[in-house]
């Protein structure tokens, strides 16, 4: 399958109503790269599952223009799967039911789908329970069911919308070794919203840090990292600490501004602590500055 390519020029995205008016996203350019995971990390309630919104062809536009490989975007298609926070498991279907609905419901079921879901639920350690139903499996398996539900379909574009929210610290780790896993073998374009940076630099390829409400990407940072990644060797090197410290600083302004909301005493210790981060940077070593960029 040839990775896609999914580009969002200039989108803005605001709501009215009542007389209240509100800009969710404003003047939003990036590109999601082919055969990449591109994660969006973001202060809560920014504006991300909005713009997922809008990627997925569930909503349309203020202004701007989102295309896939240069087609536009103008509503749902099988082209883009969203995994979304919730888990959607259908509680009457078996686990081999649930990841063989896709390829039954577009009437593509074949031997070969039958093959295919066998080797994804080996993938994420579910080989064992494909006749188990949703209610007799932990959350981590319900989530790992549901990433092979979607990935048996081949998306052109996978969209992850904080898809390991609420598991626990040791549940979440295993989910980001098998997601890897299942995005190393796929060869496919994913974007993953997270707002946990621990998530973020062990998936990503690129880091977009997004902007507080109305939301825009405000750096791109490259997770210039081989894969497949041990996850300890992985979160213990420099340059992960480095991409760590570079997406918290800016997420600490944009919290900043959002508690200020014109404040001016706020307003003040942001733009001090922006000297100070940026004087440190100035003093730093050579060895240092290189780690920060």
């Amino acid at each position: 399958m040839t990775a896609s390519q999914i580009t969002i020029d200039g989108v803005s995205k605001s709501y009215s109503a009542a007389n209240a008016h509100k800009q969710v996203i404003e003047d939003c350019s990036l590109t999601v790269e082919r055969g990449k995971v591109t994660v969006l990390i973001g202060p809560s309630g920014c504006g991300k599952s909005t713009l997922v919104r809008l990627l997925a062809g569930f909503e349309q536009p203020t202004s701007g223009r989102i295309t896939l490989d240069g087609e536009l975007v103008g509503g749902p298609s099988h082209d883009r799967l969203v995994l979304f926070q919730e888990t959607a498991l259908f509680p009457w279907m078996t686990v081999l039911d649930n990841v063989l609905y896709g390829p039954r419901a577009r009437g593509r079921l074949t031997p070969d789908s039958h093959r295919r879901a066998a080797e994804l639920l080996q993938r994420v350690g579910c080989e064992a329970f494909t006749d188990k139903y949703p209610s007799q499996l932990s959350g981590g398996m319900q989530r790992r069911v549901e990433l092979a539900r979607a990935m048996i379909n081949d998306p052109k574009i996978m969209i992850l919308d904080e898809p390991f929210r609420g598991l626990d610290a040791l549940t979440k780790e295993l989910m980001w070794q098998y997601y890897a896993s299942l995005f190393e073998c796929s060869g496919s374009t994913h974007l993953f919203i997270t707002t946990d940076i621990e998530e973020a630099v062990y998936i990503a390829d690129r880091i977009v840090v997004m902007a507080n409400i109305p939301t825009r990407p405000r750096a791109v940072i490259d997770v210039d990292l081989p894969r497949p990644r041990d996850l300890v060797q992985h979160m213990a090197s420099d340059r992960v600490a480095a991409i760590k410290r570079q997406a918290l600083q800016i997420l600490h302004e944009e919290a900043l501004r959002s508690f200020a909301s014109g404040n001016k005493a706020a307003l003040d210790f942001i733009a001090s602590y922006e000297q100070r981060f940026a004087q440190a940077a100035a003093d730093a070593t050579p060895d240092q500055q290189s780690l920060l960029r």
